[in-house]
């Protein structure tokens, strides 16, 4: 079963200020603001939606094939993913454009700012769902505003069932926008914020948006996650972590392990469970794509984590 994962790739760059920003951002010259921060510190990730996506399912054993836009300096990401077996072919490079591109910027209270240039991102419309590319499930991940429409509209058309992740796009769409993907989509996933935006914009409350498909995922950090579906909610646990490093790609982790219990037929209670599962152990680890193992230790882990095997 292969997965075409809809989304953004981008490139993270994230640079550490061993200091605190209130000692250098004066509140009442905010209106003349000129400040430089000596950054010690950087490192440079491969991200984005599909690309993290894309990463986490590859290592629990499926098949993805991302879909995304990219620029003219894609090429070191295009190796690596060519190293870790990622097949790149409906990723686009969009000549005279940047990937897009995330610069954050943290200090040692753990405040961040940061610039997002969006890049060939953009242009995520010019790519177009495959009806004839043996793909058996989709997701529509946070990217372009034109290219998620298009993609939901697509997916349907192709009679391909799939997951609406709007994550941090979420606010791109008002109400109208929000109930025709719902509408259109055979799952939906959101974090708990998302979660309250979503029924704020839409009016439907959890249990009215899981009517309406197959299943609502709404995760909720250490507190794991809700999973509504048939009538109920199943309440799945977050699994333990070894270490808190950075919570950054947590999410995308936890939809790759969505992905992978919906293509292998398994119950919700045990595909929750590996979505969180594959959240904790991206959460101790630097970056998004940092983390390996193989199918098998991770099975073991499982074991370890839940009691059980799957």
């Amino acid at each position: 079963m292969t997965a075409l994962i809809c989304g953004s790739i981008a490139f993270d760059t994230i640079m550490v200020f061993h200091d605190r920003f209130r000692n250098h951002i004066l509140p009442d010259k905010v209106h003349i603001l000129n400040v430089s921060f000596l950054v010690p510190d950087m490192r440079r990730e491969f991200g984005g939606c599909a690309g993290n996506i894309a990463y986490n399912l590859k290592l629990l054993g499926g098949d993805p094939l991302p879909m995304a836009t990219v620029g003219k300096d894609f090429q070191p990401y295009a190796e690596w993913m060519e190293k870790n077996g990622i097949d790149s072919r409906h990723i686009r490079e969009i000549p005279g454009s940047y990937t897009a591109q995330a610069y954050i910027t943290t200090d040692q209270d753990d405040n961040q700012i940061t610039a997002f240039h969006p890049g060939a991102m953009a242009m995520s419309h010019e790519n177009q769902v495959p009806g004839d590319a043996g793909i058996t499930i989709g997701i529509v991940s946070p990217d372009g505003r034109e290219g998620m429409i298009e993609h939901a509209e697509q997916f349907v058309e192709a009679g391909i069932p799939f997951i609406f992740d709007p994550g941090q796009g979420l606010p791109m769409f008002d109400g109208e926008d929000l109930r025709r993907f719902i509408e259109q989509a055979t799952w939906v996933t959101v974090n708990d914020y998302e979660s309250e935006l979503m029924q704020e914009r839409t009016g439907l409350s959890p249990h009215e948006i899981a009517d309406r498909v197959e299943a609502l995922i709404v995760t909720r950090g250490g507190e794991g996650s809700h999973i509504y579906t048939g009538g109920k909610r199943i309440d799945i646990p977050a699994a333990p972590v070894k270490a808190i490093n950075d919570p950054t790609g947590c999410g995308d982790a936890y939809r790759a392990g969505l992905l992978y219990g919906l293509m292998n037929n398994l119950d919700w209670g045990v595909t929750g469970r590996i979505a969180a599962l594959m959240g904790a152990i991206k959460i101790e680890h630097h970056g998004t794509q940092n983390h390996a193992f193989t199918p098998e230790a991770f099975k073991r882990r499982y074991q370890e984590a839940f009691g059980h095997s799957f």
